[in-house]
């Protein structure tokens, strides 16, 4: 990022204070991936699963000297009672944001719109026995939220997260989240035997190899998990992933009888279409 003076730096600040978040922690999990933890606004209010837009200023402009804000869409990973925000973020080494921003570190200040939307919400699907969690990549973000939402286990009997990578260190973050659950003070007990983590590589060699839209279609990950199938009598999803793998699993749900929903009209499965990784 270009260096600026200190009375350029004052003025910036000036310019973002309105907006502006301090940055508490930093995890970089591969040379791909990170997550950070940034201070939350006071007046944000927000349901589990849903996004915000953050950013950076960009360099400025070499005609008129002038920045503009670099802004994306990033769901929020932390639920709804933390006291601080956590996002997940892939690294783009040429990505307009992404390249600067995986350069923060604890103190530095990040651009916040605290206009909270997304579908991926409880309130977009009808009750249920079963929540299935769809994720590739950092689609993990919103799940990351909704796992520690206490409403999750309150509503659903069993909750499955697949998650599907490339390689097997792009799955730690989601991994460590889901083994810590158990010890977490607020869920803990609401979490007892109801969580069931389903991680598939699509490169690197593990446990379990293939895209998860391949394992549903030959039966793997039913039998692998002791389930008939999905069912809009029981089964409720939600998905987070690649334009692709948004699509193949919306065949798979509509195959399967479950239709649609949206925050106005609450269905058996939701699709978060402003993420695209």
């Amino acid at each position: 990022m270009t260096e600026l003076s200190p009375v350029s730096q004052a003025a910036l600040k000036i310019d973002r204070l309105p907006d502006a978040q301090t940055v508490t922690q930093v995890t970089h999990w591969t040379d791909r991936l990170f997550s950070f933890r940034v201070t939350r606004p006071a007046s944000l209010r927000f349901r589990s699963g849903e996004f915000v837009m953050i950013g950076l200023m960009g360099d400025p402009d070499p005609k008129t000297g002038k920045q503009k804000p670099l802004l994306r869409a990033y769901s929020i990973a932390s639920p709804a009672w933390d006291d601080e925000l956590e996002f997940y973020s892939i690294k783009v080494p040429d990505g307009p944001l992404t390249s600067k921003l995986q350069h923060i570190k604890v103190g530095d200040e990040i651009i916040l719109r605290p206009k909270p939307v997304g579908t991926l919400v409880h309130d977009a699907l009808l009750p249920g026995k079963r929540l299935w969690l769809f994720a590739t990549g950092t689609g993990f973000a919103p799940f990351a939220s909704l796992l520690r939402e206490p409403e999750t286990y309150e509503k659903f009997d069993q909750v499955i997260v697949t998650h599907t990578c490339r390689d097997v260190n792009e799955l730690a973050y989601g991994r460590t989240l889901v083994d810590g659950l158990a010890q977490d003070p607020l869920i803990g007990e609401l979490v007892q035997g109801k969580v069931t983590y389903y991680p598939t590589t699509t490169r690197e060699t593990s446990p379990k190899m293939g895209r998860i839209t391949t394992l549903m279609e030959n039966g793997t990950l039913f039998a692998d998990l002791g389930i008939d199938g999905i069912s809009p009598d029981t089964d409720r999803a939600m998905v987070c992933g690649s334009l692709g793998f948004n699509i193949d699993i919306k065949a798979l749900m509509e195959s399967y009888g479950l239709v649609e929903g949206a925050n106005s009209d609450p269905q058996h499965y939701v699709v978060e279409k402003a993420f695209v990784g």
